[in-house]
C-alpha cells in the first residue's frame, strides 16, 4: 500500500484518531452505552504517521465526515467471511446503481474490507439516506455481515475508520460500459 492509493480516499488531513490501549471511555448515546477506543488527535495526518500505521506501530483512524456536514465516500465495512463473494455481490449492485468509482481496501483482519464508494462531496443527510438504501439492497442478495458508514445510529466520532493496509480491488470509469 502506498500513500498514493491512499489518496483515492481523499482523506481530511487537519486531524486523525489514534486508538488507546484498553476499553477507551464510555460514551451513552441514544440510550446505548458505547466505548470509544479512539482518541481525536487535533493535528496534521503527517507522511510519517501514516508509515508508523503501515508498520503497524500505531493504528490511526480517519473522519468520514468532513468539516461542512459532507462526505466523500460511502463506506461497507464488511466483517464476513467470504471477501470474494462480498466484493462480486456489491460490485454488481453498484455498477446497476450507477457507481463506477469505488475501492475495496484489505484490512489488518485477514478477509475484512472497506468497500469505499467515491461519491463526491455529498450533504451528510444524503450520505446516510444512500448508505441505508445501499446497505438495504445488498441484504437482498447476502448476508448481513457489514457496517455502513455514515450511520446516523452512531455518534460523529464512531463515523471514523482505521486506515486500510492493502487494496484489494479497485474499479475506476466506465470501462465496462462500452459492453453492455
Amino acid at each position: 500500500m502506498t500513500e498514493m492509493e491512499l489518496k483515492l480516499i481523499k482523506i481530511h488531513t487537519a486531524f486523525y484518531y489514534k486508538k488507546i490501549d484498553g476499553l477507551g471511555q464510555k460514551v451513552l448515546y441514544n440510550g446505548r452505552l458505547l466505548f470509544d477506543r479512539f482518541q481525536r488527535v487535533n493535528s496534521v495526518l503527517t507522511s510519517s504517521i501514516i508509515r508508523d500505521h503501515f508498520m503497524k506501530k500505531i493504528i490511526v483512524a480517519h473522519s468520514l465526515i468532513l468539516p461542512g456536514d459532507k462526505v466523500e465516500n460511502i463506506v461497507f465495512d464488511y466483517n464476513g467471511r467470504n471477501p470474494d463473494r462480498f466484493y462480486h455481490k456489491a460490485q454488481l449492485l453498484l455498477r446497476d446503481e450507477g457507481f463506477i468509482n469505488f475501492t475495496a481496501y484489505e484490512t489488518k483482519t485477514p478477509g475484512h474490507l472497506h468497500l469505499y464508494i467515491h461519491k463526491g462531496h455529498t450533504d451528510l443527510s444524503e450520505g446516510h439516506r444512500l448508505a441505508r438504501t445501499l446497505s438495504m439492497k445488498l441484504g437482498q442478495k447476502t448476508p448481513l455481515e457489514w457496517k455502513v458508514f455514515p450511520n446516523h445510529d452512531l455518534p460523529r466520532d464512531f463515523n471514523i475508520l482505521a486506515l486500510p493496509y492493502g487494496v484489494y480491488a479497485k474499479e475506476r470509469g466506465a470501462s465496462w460500459a462500452r459492453h453492455m
